[in-house]
Order: structure tokens, then sequence, then C-alpha cells
């Protein structure tokens, strides 16, 4: 055999670049548990559930010991059986039990591993104490009672979002996890991103779940319930109800929502048509005038969020367009006003923080706000089966009329790189097939966290830098504060890869993200329409329900 080897449980795998032996392990077939490692964060090596063993006994953290050739290593011996039974035992005895009840119920890695190393007595004290749940923010729920310490939310917090709303305090069997001063979370600077719920592996920290209330609203004769479902959620529930994963599900959620007792159902694409006109037409002034440039999206509002919190400076750079969700919910109250029904908006969104977005004071009219509910992917799959709908056996079923178009550049949206490919679908001179499929090799795909390119409009070259994840939007932000970088346009989405990855979205690592991410651009190849200008409902709109009114509803004032 030629290369580098290590023997693992008796078998050569070679060594070919893995940073530590536990993706060697991984890769070699064997699933050795962890709670506290993820590829995407830094080595934390606190939970010591994927200890090894070599040929003279000594144990080592597989998450934080690089491979070595020639190195024998075992990973399931008697020793680390009732190593890892111990490790279990102890954090269950400092655990609820609620599991029956807890959101997290099938879905908890603890939960998980207690049954695969068959816990079925813990011979310690339960020293659980209830601790008092943090409901305070819209977006998530803490219950600390939950917590095993893993720091998985703390390390995303920081390192993946420059957020740093959660922290760990204290030592010892006093050590928790949570905000400064021990404020409630909505007194923090939380952006609402969700994705500290997206790696807990317990129920410490979950969405928030607005289901209750909906179903009131969906039972009640005098209500019409209208619901908009965002780009990314089609490709975000296939696998929690029996579908191949990153597979176009948009009809047979449209039937879903039907059978669940919603009026009418469309889909958010339309509106980020809408928001590819008016973002591209503010772009455009902008440029003309040579100022406020960078032009930053505004489509993310966990990224608006972390802005007005770290950066006030810059939002004049921020677009005024509304997010697609609420130019839509805007445009539907606009349309159904004269309804002899109370209308109520419900978005199904991927994201948690469009729940704060949805309550934000400038997203109201007089009082009332335009999205009355916000769901997110997670919430619709609880929905759905409580509903006893067999999701597999759905028949796929169309939108409602009159919002019934969109374009395959609305439906990019959902990850990365989509709003601004939009966007230079629509500058682009040129708008033969060839050009468009040029884009796709300009820069703009792919879930590298931050990306460059160019085009050229007129006689300018136009810059533009793409990044997901607020660490990575934090560091083009220096680079551009201090003249290293320039940019005329800048997207931002505050979850690594866009939307796909939001929050609210059942989670999923790299290879899934990767599937979701073909799908969306496999909608976008189906999609008869390429291009927001070719999207015949957008001159309906505009010389009908928005004439004379597309910046009241379409846009927020900012001072």
């Amino acid at each position: 055999m030629s290369g580098q080897f290590m023997i693992i449980d008796n078998i050569p795998v070679e060594i070919n670049g893995e940073k530590n032996i536990l993706e060697l392990i991984r890769k070699a077939g064997i699933d050795l548990p962890t709670f506290c490692y993820h590829s995407e964060l830094s080595v934390y090596g606190a939970c010591r559930m994927c200890m090894v063993e070599d040929k003279r006994g000594r144990m080592q953290a597989a998450c934080s010991t690089p491979p070595q050739a020639g190195i024998e290593i075992y990973t399931n011996t008697p020793r680390l059986r009732k190593y890892r039974k111990n490790i279990l035992e102890l954090l269950l005895a400092n655990h609820c039990r609620d599991c029956t009840t807890c959101e997290k119920n099938e879905h908890c890695k603890l939960q998980d591993l207690a049954k695969r190393f068959k816990i079925k007595k813990v011979r310690f004290k339960n020293t659980s104490i209830n601790k008092k749940i943090d409901n305070s923010s819209v977006c998530i729920v803490r219950n600390r009672s939950k917590c095993i310490l893993c720091g998985d939310c703390v390390r995303v917090c920081e390192e993946v979002q420059n957020v740093g709303a959660i922290d760990f305090v204290k030592r010892g069997s006093n050590m928790t996890v949570t905000t400064a001063f021990d404020e409630p979370i909505a007194n923090s600077n939380c952006v609402g991103c969700g994705q500290c719920a997206a790696v807990c592996p317990t129920g410490a920290i979950v969405v928030k779940d607005d289901t209750a209330e909906l179903w009131e609203a969906l039972s009640d004769k005098n209500t019409k319930v209208v619901a908009q479902i965002a780009p990314a959620v089609r490709v975000g529930l296939n696998e929690e109800l029996g579908e191949e994963n990153g597979e176009n599900e948009m009809g047979k959620i449209v039937a879903a929502l039907r059978r669940m007792g919603f009026d009418e159902v469309f889909d958010t694409s339309t509106a980020a048509d809408l928001t590819v006109l008016e973002e591209t037409a503010e772009f455009t002034s902008r440029l003309e005038k040579n100022e406020s440039l960078p032009l930053f999206t505004s489509c993310c509002s966990a990224w608006v969020n972390y802005v007005e919190n770290t950066h006030p400076e810059l939002m004049k750079y921020v677009s005024t367009c509304k997010s697609p969700m609420e130019m839509f919910a805007s445009v539907l109250k606009e349309y159904y006003k004269n309804s002899d029904k109370k209308i109520v908006v419900v978005a199904v969104m991927p994201c948690t923080a469009k729940k704060y977005e949805a309550k934000r004071e400038e997203f109201s009219k007089n009082g009332v706000p335009d999205v009355d509910y916000v769901i997110t992917t997670q919430e619709l799959i609880s929905m759905i089966r409580q509903a006893g709908i067999v999701f597999p056996e759905l028949e796929p079923e169309a939108v409602d009329m009159p919002f019934d178009l969109s374009s395959g550049a609305g439906v990019i949206f959902g990850v990365t790189g989509g709003v601004t490919e939009a966007v230079i679908r629509k500058v682009l001179a040129d708008k033969s097939n060839a050009a468009l499929r040029a884009i796709v090799f300009n820069g703009v795909r792919g879930m590298e966290g931050t990306k460059e390119a160019s085009i050229t409009v007129g006689d300018r070259e136009i810059k533009i830098a793409i990044v997901s994840g607020l660490r990575n939007a934090e560091n083009l932000i220096q680079k551009i504060q201090s003249g290293e970088s320039k940019y005329d346009f800048v997207e931002v989405m505050a979850c690594p890869g866009g939307c796909i990855s939001g929050g609210g979205q059942p989670f999923e690592k790299l290879e899934g993200k990767l599937k979701r991410s073909a799908g969306i651009y496999q909608s976008d190849k189906m999609s008869t329409i390429k291009r927001t200008a070719d999207n015949p409902l957008m001159k309906s709109l505009y010389s009908g329900l928005l004439k004379g009114k597309n910046h009241e509803l379409l846009h927020v004032n900012r001072k």
C-alpha cells in the first residue's frame, strides 16, 4: 500500500488531509458519538464522548487529536463502552426527564445516545433544577434545565455569527450558559438568527412555536387565512416527512396547507421578483449619483438587526426595500383590504428572525402587522403531522391566482448568491440564454462564506461581494471601512449558505445543505420564466395595485 494510514479497529484507513482522528473514523464508516463537535466550529473537546483507545490502553479525544500514520486505535472496546455509558448517565442525572413533552423529542442527541447505549436506568440521583424558562424572545426559547454544556450554541454565536449574545458563566457544578448579567435573551444583542437552536443537541434552545394561535385562526369561519411560502422551505422539510432531501416539494406543501384550512396559498418568490425590481432601481439610482455605496441588501432580517446593533452608521447603505416577506404581506393586505372577513397573513419561513421582523413597528399599519404569523419550516412539519397528513401521498397543487407567477430569479433567493444573481439577470444588457448560463460561472454561486464577482454595466465595472454568516459579514465590513476593499453591491445572509440553512429549518450538515442548494437551482432550471423582467405579473401589479403606491408598500422610510 502507498500513502499514509492509521489502523482503526484493525482496518487501515488512508490519511488524506483530515484535521483530526474523528474525521478519519467517520470516513471509515464508524459513527463515533459526539455532543460538542461540529466541523464548522472550533474544537472544544468537552463532552469526551469521542474518546478512543490505543493498543497500550491510552485514551484520547478523537476530535482534538490529529491523525498520525501507523498509529493503531480502537473505538469500541469494553472500557470505552463503559466510559460512554457513565458520561451519559451523569448527563441524564443532571437533566430534566420530560422527554415526551420536549420540543426535541425524537430529535435529541442525548435521547438518541441513551437509547443507542441502552441506558435503562440512571444510577445517580437526579440533581436537575427546574430553572426558569427564558421565553422573552419572539424567535427562540431557552430552557437551561436541558443544557448539557456542550458549548455548541456559544461557539456558533461567537465564531460564525460574531454576536456573542451567550457565553459560559461560573465554574464547576455552577457553570451555565447565559447572557451578560443573566438578562433575558430579548434584552441582549441577539439578532434572532436561530443558529444556536439549530446546533443545540438537546431542547435547551428551540424555535418558538406559534402554531397554537394559528390553529385557532384557521378554525375561525370569519377569518380568511392567506399563506406565503419562502423559496427555501420547498427543499427544507423533505427528509422529516419521508421525501428525498433537496427535492422541490412546493406543490405538496400547497396541498398540505389547503388541507389544513388555509384559504389562499402563494409563493414568496413572487415578492422576490418585486424585490429584484425595486432593489435594482435603487441600486441604479445610487450608481448614477455615485453615493451611498456599496448598497447592502435588506432581505435578511437578522443581518438588518446586526447592522442596527453593531454598525448603525452603515444603515444608510442598507437598501430601503422591505424583505420579500414584508413586501408580499403589504401587497396582500392591500389586495384584501375590502374583504368582509378578517384577513390573516401567514408567512412560512426558513428563518427564526422573521418572527422578530414581523413585529417591527415599521411593518404595521395602525397597530396591525402586515404579517400576522410567521411559522418556520419546523413548525410547518409539526402542523402537517398534527393534521395527520401523509405527506408523500399528497398530489402536488398549484398556488392561487392572482399572484400565481414567479420567476426562477425569485426562487434562487433561498440560497447565498441568489439575490445577486437575480439582480445581475436584470441589469445585464445581454438577455440571451448563453449570458444566463455564463452567470453561473461568475462567482456568485457556491457555499463559500465570502465570494466576489464583477460585471460590466454600460462602461462601468460593478464590483460585488456576497457573504453568508455574520462573522464573514463583519470581516468584510472591516475591509471596506479600512479601504482595503471596495464594492458597489453587497449581499448579506446571516445564516451560512443562505436561507436553506436558516435557524427554522431542520438542521443539516454540509452535505444536506448542498442537496438543498441543488434543489433550489433545479427549480430555477425548470422555471419557464428565468428573469424577473419577463414575469407578466410584475407589469400587471405596477400598472394596477402598486400604481402610485410602490414606495409606500414596498419600502421602509429610514432617516
